[in-house]
């Protein structure tokens, strides 16, 4: 069930994405959040087991706030077993550990955070408001909490030039955080963004099919933390899904053999879709 808890993104700067241009940032106030939980009452009585709160981190809400609406949430629905949002490093770092495992205790389990790379240069080039300093002290603070935590990696988002740092790295900041689960997205243009911009205007090498499948390669071969990984969005060249490191040489076997066949059998690499 999704319960709107913030509307657009607080940073809202990430030069690849388009989401929430047109959305200046709020947050809801609790009372209306609250109200919205008694009329999914209503509509599906206590037949709800998953709950997440969007928009764009919404981590950023007061600690009090999501305290709230988590326990009211719990209260009103009690078969509820997940509570889930959205959290990039920059606004988790604004918590403390003892707050983190305040919303623990409220009902938070999951948080989903768009790391997109490890890279610091890519990380500045796409505007992500973090390092990978930063990337690895949020994880391992929601990790210590017992919230889980599934980190979202953009493949491709670094481009031909950065593709072969962009892997190392970020393997290198997943293997240091730990996460729960990682979850492949493959860059596409999008217009209106700054990105979208610098492909156009021949400043940034967008990834062919091959290329985006040798970088996924790189990624998975460099990753050893007890992770789940899923590579099952439509942006995606493979479909490859399994827990790292065990499964790890069956998901490279696939795209090797996926390598083999002409880049005229996947989706152009400025379209897709989503």
């Amino acid at each position: 069930m999704l319960i709107q808890a913030t509307i657009g993104c607080p940073h809202n700067r990430c030069a690849f994405c388009a989401m929430y241009k047109d959305k200046p940032f709020r947050i809801r106030p609790v009372s209306e959040i609250q109200e919205d939980i008694r009329s999914a009452k209503e509509y599906y009585g206590d037949d709800v087991d998953t709950m997440f709160f969007p928009d764009g981190n919404t981590i950023i809400m007061r600690t009090e706030q999501l305290e709230e609406i988590f326990s009211y949430a719990c209260e009103i629905f009690p078969r509820l077993e997940r509570i889930t949002l959205y959290g990039s490093a920059r606004f988790m770092n604004m918590k403390t550990p003892d707050e983190l495992a305040r919303l623990k205790k409220a009902g938070l389990t999951r948080i989903h955070s768009g790391m997109e790379s490890g890279d610091d240069v890519t990380l500045t080039l796409i505007d992500k408001g973090a390092d990978a300093t930063a990337l690895i002290e949020a994880g391992r603070k929601v990790h210590s909490a017992g919230i889980e935590l599934s980190e979202y990696i953009m493949i491709g988002v670094g481009g031909r030039e950065r593709t072969r740092e962009h892997a190392a790295e970020s393997a290198r900041v997943l293997n240091a955080i730990e996460p729960d689960f990682i979850r492949l997205r493959t860059f596409m243009p999008m217009q209106g963004t700054a990105l979208y911009t610098k492909w156009r205007q021949g400043d940034f090498g967008l990834l062919r099919p091959h290329e985006a499948l040798t970088e996924t390669a790189r990624l998975i071969e460099g990753l050893e933390t007890p992770s789940m990984l899923y590579s099952d969005h439509p942006s995606n060249y493979a479909y490859v899904n399994g827990h790292i490191p065990e499964d790890k040489q069956a998901m490279l076997a696939v795209i090797a053999k996926l390598i083999t066949l002409p880049e005229t059998s996947f989706r152009p690499p400025e379209t897709g879709s989503l």
